[in-house]
Protein backbone atom coordinates (compact mmCIF):
# COMPACT_ATOMS: atom_id res chain seq x y z
CA UNK A 1 0.00 0.00 0.00
CA UNK A 2 1.48 3.37 -1.15
CA UNK A 3 -0.20 5.26 1.75
CA UNK A 4 -2.46 4.68 5.13
CA UNK A 5 -5.09 6.63 3.16
CA UNK A 6 -5.58 3.99 0.60
CA UNK A 7 -8.98 5.26 -0.68
CA UNK A 8 -7.72 9.59 -1.33
CA UNK A 9 -5.49 7.77 -4.01
CA UNK A 10 -7.98 5.28 -5.76
CA UNK A 11 -11.50 7.28 -5.68
CA UNK A 12 -9.28 9.80 -7.35
CA UNK A 13 -7.88 8.36 -10.17
CA UNK A 14 -10.01 8.02 -13.33
CA UNK A 15 -9.58 4.26 -13.54
CA UNK A 16 -11.82 3.81 -10.62
CA UNK A 17 -14.54 5.21 -12.17
CA UNK A 18 -13.97 3.21 -15.40
CA UNK A 19 -13.38 -0.14 -13.84
CA UNK A 20 -16.99 0.50 -11.53
CA UNK A 21 -18.70 2.37 -14.75
CA UNK A 22 -21.07 -0.29 -14.96
CA UNK A 23 -22.30 0.01 -11.19
CA UNK A 24 -26.03 -1.20 -11.22
CA UNK A 25 -27.82 2.45 -10.65
CA UNK A 26 -31.10 0.60 -10.81
CA UNK A 27 -30.17 -1.30 -7.34
CA UNK A 28 -29.62 2.00 -6.37
CA UNK A 29 -32.60 3.60 -7.17
CA UNK A 30 -34.96 0.86 -6.31
CA UNK A 31 -32.95 0.86 -2.39
CA UNK A 32 -33.20 4.62 -2.73
CA UNK A 33 -36.97 4.08 -3.17
CA UNK A 34 -37.83 1.90 -0.76
CA UNK A 35 -36.02 3.12 2.12
CA UNK A 36 -37.02 6.49 1.91
CA UNK A 37 -40.56 5.47 1.38
CA UNK A 38 -40.24 3.12 4.34
CA UNK A 39 -39.48 5.18 6.58
CA UNK A 40 -42.20 7.86 5.24
CA UNK A 41 -39.61 11.10 4.74
CA UNK A 42 -41.58 13.84 4.26
CA UNK A 43 -40.53 16.10 1.26
CA UNK A 44 -39.32 18.87 3.39
CA UNK A 45 -36.26 16.10 4.36
CA UNK A 46 -33.15 17.31 4.20
CA UNK A 47 -30.68 14.61 3.60
CA UNK A 48 -26.64 14.05 3.83
CA UNK A 49 -25.34 11.81 1.32
CA UNK A 50 -21.92 10.83 3.03
CA UNK A 51 -19.54 10.07 0.74
CA UNK A 52 -21.45 10.69 -1.90
CA UNK A 53 -19.00 9.70 -4.54
CA UNK A 54 -20.15 11.62 -8.12
CA UNK A 55 -23.47 11.93 -6.69
CA UNK A 56 -25.44 9.45 -8.43
CA UNK A 57 -27.52 8.75 -5.27
CA UNK A 58 -27.99 12.33 -4.57
CA UNK A 59 -29.01 13.14 -7.75
CA UNK A 60 -31.32 10.93 -7.65
CA UNK A 61 -32.64 11.27 -3.94
CA UNK A 62 -33.14 15.34 -5.14
CA UNK A 63 -35.23 13.66 -8.45
CA UNK A 64 -37.57 12.27 -5.41
CA UNK A 65 -38.33 15.79 -4.14
CA UNK A 66 -35.49 15.56 -1.49
CA UNK A 67 -32.84 18.70 -0.59
CA UNK A 68 -30.18 16.48 -0.32
CA UNK A 69 -26.34 17.74 0.11
CA UNK A 70 -23.43 15.68 -0.79
CA UNK A 71 -20.30 15.32 0.99
CA UNK A 72 -17.03 13.22 -0.19
CA UNK A 73 -12.98 13.04 0.14
CA UNK A 74 -12.27 12.46 -3.23
CA UNK A 75 -12.21 16.55 -4.87
CA UNK A 76 -12.21 14.86 -8.56
CA UNK A 77 -15.74 13.37 -7.78
CA UNK A 78 -17.51 16.57 -5.97
CA UNK A 79 -16.10 18.50 -9.33
CA UNK A 80 -18.27 15.90 -11.42
CA UNK A 81 -20.66 16.14 -8.88
CA UNK A 82 -20.88 20.04 -8.86
CA UNK A 83 -22.42 20.04 -12.45
CA UNK A 84 -25.81 18.58 -11.28
CA UNK A 85 -26.20 21.05 -8.31
CA UNK A 86 -29.46 23.27 -8.23
CA UNK A 87 -31.55 25.04 -5.51
CA UNK A 88 -32.03 21.51 -3.73
CA UNK A 89 -28.81 19.86 -4.20
CA UNK A 90 -25.47 21.01 -3.53
CA UNK A 91 -21.81 19.10 -3.12
CA UNK A 92 -19.17 19.94 -0.99
CA UNK A 93 -15.26 17.75 -0.02
CA UNK A 94 -15.71 16.58 3.55
CA UNK A 95 -13.68 13.85 5.27
CA UNK A 96 -16.28 11.58 7.37
CA UNK A 97 -13.79 11.68 10.25
CA UNK A 98 -14.53 15.90 10.43
CA UNK A 99 -17.49 16.79 12.47
CA UNK A 100 -20.13 18.68 10.26
CA UNK A 101 -21.47 22.22 10.84
CA UNK A 102 -24.67 21.41 9.96
CA UNK A 103 -27.59 18.80 11.70
CA UNK A 104 -29.29 16.69 9.44
CA UNK A 105 -33.06 15.08 8.84
CA UNK A 106 -31.20 11.84 7.33
CA UNK A 107 -27.85 10.70 6.59
CA UNK A 108 -27.05 8.06 4.46
CA UNK A 109 -23.72 5.97 4.41
CA UNK A 110 -24.54 3.93 1.23
CA UNK A 111 -22.76 1.52 -1.06
CA UNK A 112 -20.04 0.15 1.62
CA UNK A 113 -18.24 3.33 2.28
CA UNK A 114 -17.37 2.42 5.71
CA UNK A 115 -14.67 0.37 7.73
CA UNK A 116 -11.78 1.92 5.55
CA UNK A 117 -9.54 2.84 9.18
CA UNK A 118 -6.84 0.57 10.95
CA UNK A 119 -8.45 1.39 14.26
CA UNK A 120 -11.74 1.37 15.92
CA UNK A 121 -11.85 4.55 17.36
CA UNK A 122 -11.48 5.64 13.61
CA UNK A 123 -14.67 4.07 12.59
CA UNK A 124 -16.90 5.11 15.93
CA UNK A 125 -15.38 8.35 15.30
CA UNK A 126 -17.12 8.89 12.02
CA UNK A 127 -20.67 7.18 13.63
CA UNK A 128 -19.94 9.63 16.61
CA UNK A 129 -19.82 12.81 13.95
CA UNK A 130 -23.09 11.33 11.68
CA UNK A 131 -24.75 10.98 15.02
CA UNK A 132 -24.24 14.64 16.02
CA UNK A 133 -24.91 15.72 12.84
CA UNK A 134 -28.29 14.14 13.01
CA UNK A 135 -31.13 16.60 14.01
CA UNK A 136 -33.69 14.80 17.09
CA UNK A 137 -35.39 11.58 15.42
CA UNK A 138 -33.45 12.24 12.69
CA UNK A 139 -32.69 8.60 10.91
CA UNK A 140 -29.43 7.16 10.04
CA UNK A 141 -29.54 4.68 7.06
CA UNK A 142 -26.11 2.36 6.59
CA UNK A 143 -25.66 0.33 4.28
CA UNK A 144 -22.61 -1.98 4.06
CA UNK A 145 -21.51 -5.24 2.56
CA UNK A 146 -22.57 -8.92 4.60
CA UNK A 147 -19.01 -10.07 5.86
CA UNK A 148 -20.04 -13.44 5.86
CA UNK A 149 -21.54 -13.75 2.85
CA UNK A 150 -18.37 -12.01 1.23
CA UNK A 151 -16.38 -14.97 3.11
CA UNK A 152 -18.71 -17.77 1.92
CA UNK A 153 -18.26 -16.36 -1.87
CA UNK A 154 -15.40 -14.83 -2.20
CA UNK A 155 -13.82 -15.24 -5.82
CA UNK A 156 -10.10 -14.51 -5.21
CA UNK A 157 -8.97 -14.11 -8.56
CA UNK A 158 -10.97 -12.21 -11.52
CA UNK A 159 -9.75 -10.55 -14.60
CA UNK A 160 -12.15 -8.02 -16.05
CA UNK A 161 -11.81 -5.50 -19.16
CA UNK A 162 -13.41 -2.49 -19.31
CA UNK A 163 -13.03 0.28 -22.12
CA UNK A 164 -9.98 -1.41 -23.39
CA UNK A 165 -7.87 -1.78 -19.78
CA UNK A 166 -7.45 -5.22 -18.23
CA UNK A 167 -7.98 -5.01 -14.63
CA UNK A 168 -6.41 -7.70 -12.54
CA UNK A 169 -8.13 -8.33 -9.32
CA UNK A 170 -7.23 -10.50 -6.27
CA UNK A 171 -9.13 -10.86 -3.29
CA UNK A 172 -7.93 -11.95 0.33
CA UNK A 173 -9.60 -11.75 3.53
CA UNK A 174 -6.83 -11.58 6.32
CA UNK A 175 -6.17 -9.36 9.47
CA UNK A 176 -9.73 -8.60 10.13
CA UNK A 177 -9.48 -6.43 7.03
CA UNK A 178 -11.48 -7.38 3.61
CA UNK A 179 -8.81 -6.55 0.73
CA UNK A 180 -8.80 -6.12 -3.43
CA UNK A 181 -6.08 -5.77 -5.18
CA UNK A 182 -6.33 -4.10 -8.05
CA UNK A 183 -3.58 -4.23 -10.97
CA UNK A 184 -3.40 -3.10 -14.55
CA UNK A 185 -1.66 -1.31 -17.50
CA UNK A 186 -2.95 2.10 -18.73
CA UNK A 187 -1.34 5.32 -20.36
CA UNK A 188 1.48 3.44 -20.86
CA UNK A 189 1.87 1.97 -17.10
CA UNK A 190 1.86 -0.29 -14.33
CA UNK A 191 -0.67 0.80 -11.78
CA UNK A 192 -1.73 -0.84 -8.80
CA UNK A 193 -4.14 -0.34 -5.92
CA UNK A 194 -5.25 -2.04 -3.20
CA UNK A 195 -8.84 -1.52 -1.37
CA UNK A 196 -9.34 -2.64 2.19
CA UNK A 197 -12.38 -2.23 4.25
CA UNK A 198 -12.35 -4.30 7.66
CA UNK A 199 -14.38 -7.52 8.40
CA UNK A 200 -17.58 -5.75 10.38
CA UNK A 201 -19.84 -8.33 10.72
CA UNK A 202 -23.40 -7.73 12.00
CA UNK A 203 -22.34 -8.10 15.79
CA UNK A 204 -19.18 -5.77 15.46
CA UNK A 205 -21.70 -3.43 13.62
CA UNK A 206 -24.05 -3.39 16.35
CA UNK A 207 -21.41 -2.88 18.67
CA UNK A 208 -20.37 -0.08 17.04
CA UNK A 209 -24.39 1.34 16.68
CA UNK A 210 -24.42 0.73 21.17
CA UNK A 211 -21.07 2.36 21.90
CA UNK A 212 -22.48 5.75 19.90
CA UNK A 213 -25.48 5.67 21.20
CA UNK A 214 -27.82 4.46 18.50
CA UNK A 215 -30.55 2.57 18.40
CA UNK A 216 -31.02 0.40 15.72
CA UNK A 217 -35.07 0.17 14.20
CA UNK A 218 -34.37 -1.83 11.47
CA UNK A 219 -32.04 -4.28 9.96
CA UNK A 220 -32.51 -5.11 6.15
CA UNK A 221 -30.52 -8.01 3.95
CA UNK A 222 -31.08 -6.30 0.56
CA UNK A 223 -31.89 -3.19 -1.42
CA UNK A 224 -35.40 -4.94 -1.71
CA UNK A 225 -35.68 -4.59 2.16
CA UNK A 226 -35.87 -8.12 2.66
CA UNK A 227 -35.21 -9.30 6.42
CA UNK A 228 -31.28 -9.58 7.34
CA UNK A 229 -29.45 -13.38 6.89
CA UNK A 230 -26.34 -13.74 7.95
CA UNK A 231 -25.38 -16.48 5.41
CA UNK A 232 -27.58 -15.76 2.60
CA UNK A 233 -27.73 -11.73 2.12
CA UNK A 234 -25.44 -9.96 -0.15
CA UNK A 235 -26.41 -6.05 2.11
CA UNK A 236 -26.09 -5.42 5.77
CA UNK A 237 -28.48 -2.42 5.96
CA UNK A 238 -29.13 -0.76 9.51
CA UNK A 239 -31.53 1.68 10.16
CA UNK A 240 -31.14 3.68 13.15
CA UNK A 241 -32.02 6.65 15.53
Amino acid sequence: MKNKDWFTEWFNTPYYHILYKDRNDEDAQLFMKNITEFLALPKSTHILDLPCGKGRHSVFLNSLGYKVTGGDLAENSIEIAKKFENEGLSFKVHDMRKPFNNQYNAIFNLFTSFGYFEKDKEDLLILENIKNGLKKNGYFVFDFLNADFVKNTLVPKETKIVDGITFHINREIKDGFIYKNISFFADDEQHSYTERVKYLDINKMKNYFTKIGFTITNVFGDYHLNNFDAQTSNRLIIVAK
